[in-house]
């Protein structure tokens, strides 16, 4: 048994409410009351009881119902008129090469689609976990060294044939406030969470172009490139210039190529070895997001051929107006959130693998 670490894995979850949090109730009220299906079988259960139509319960019900539908058909326009028109994915014919997919949010993809039938080609400079899985490639490569990922371009498509489908989801986390990250430190976080995706589209792009049925581009980004945080000032401003990367990206091809779709995904904390230690201070507003919660939004936009934005949890979704509040409140909001705090903890891939060997965790 190793020696007990400064941060050990918080005890198990002892009250009824713990698991509660502002997500579930928003999911709940999503698919219930929220929903046009259901909000229009309260008018239907009142007409069942011969109810007349302008019966107080009845109207209000009928104008319930109505305004959740016009919201809907809201979205579903805003939807169209920001991304267009879907494009047609057939599994049997796609190609997709996921990048950082030898564990975590990466691995939990290539698995999945492996398992459908796709053809998965995994890019990690690690071993993947599990060994190896049904339908997925592997190809050890350092996707912030351009040869290397030309180099690997050129095997997938003599193995696999041509991707249409580009995962970004590699990154590394340092964890140390910027006077203790060396020089090097710095440049191997922009490489592998910046320029990485600069080598990989400009490599893969092409490709799609000359595809008949396009191709999409997901590109795996962090709040914190929105919000930057205490400790992470490489990892903050690599993830901020993915962003305007994908928002860049998005413009031209909208342009030029509008059968080549992207999706950008930003969440908050993934409960991955990546920022394994980290605490949430309010599991609340803050919840840990579990990959597999991301992993289905992430296949759902693939599958169906949408651009979107993908934000979990749900604050991930309006992080934006953040950057909106008065500067002296987003000051007090950083003190409530904890956000510049969480970092203190952080122990990473490396020490939640001396846990695991000292027997102090498990399911990695």
């Amino acid at each position: 048994m190793a020696s007990t670490p400064a941060y050990t894995v918080p005890p198990a979850r002892d009250s009824w409410f713990a698991p509660l949090s502002l997500d579930l109730i928003v999911k709940v009220f999503k698919t219930t009351f929220f929903h046009p299906f259901v909000a229009w079988i309260i008018p239907l259960c009142f007409r069942a009881q011969n109810m007349h139509y302008d019966a107080p319960p009845m109207l209000v019900s009928i104008v319930w119902a109505s305004c959740i539908t016009l919201l809907w058909i809201a979205g579903v326009i805003n939807n169209r008129l920001a991304f267009g028109l879907p494009r047609e994915v057939d599994l049997s014919e796609e190609v997709i090469v996921i990048t950082g997919g030898a564990s975590g949010l990466g691995l939990l993809i290539a698995e999945v689609y492996g398992m459908r039938g796709a053809t998965v080609a995994v890019l990690d400079v690690e071993e993947m976990e599990n060994g190896e899985a049904r339908g997925v490639t592997y190809y050890k490569c350092d996707v912030s060294d351009k040869k290397q990922v030309e180099k690997v371009a050129g095997e997938i498509e003599r193995d696999l044939g041509t991707p249409t489908v580009l995962i970004n989801n590699a990154a590394i986390v340092h964890g140390k406030p910027l006077l203790d990250l060396s020089i090097d430190e710095i440049e191997s976080s922009l490489k592998t969470n910046l320029l990485a995706h600069f080598y990989t589209i400009k490599t893969f792009l092409p490709a799609f172009t000359r595809s008949e049925i396009g191709g999409t581009i997901v590109t795996i980004s962090s709040v914190i490139g929105i919000v930057g945080a205490a400790q992470l000032t490489d990892y903050a401003a690599s993830k901020a210039g993915v962003i305007a990367l994908h928002k860049s990206l998005t413009a031209e091809l909208k342009e030029t190529h509008p059968e080549i779709k992207t999706v950008l995904v930003t969440p908050g904390q993934l409960s991955t070895p990546l920022f394994y230690g980290v605490q949430t201070p309010n599991a609340f507003l803050a919840p840990v997001v579990e990959p597999v919660d991301v992993a289905k939004e992430v296949i759902k936009a693939i599958d169906e051929g949408h651009s979107t934005v993908i934000g979990s949890p749900l604050y991930a979704r309006w992080i934006d107006w953040y950057n909106v509040l008065p500067v002296g409140f987003q000051q007090v909001v950083r003190r409530l959130a904890g956000v510049d705090s969480g970092m203190k903890t952080f122990l990473g891939r490396k020490g939640a693998r001396k846990e695991k060997k000292g027997g102090m965790i498990q399911g990695f």
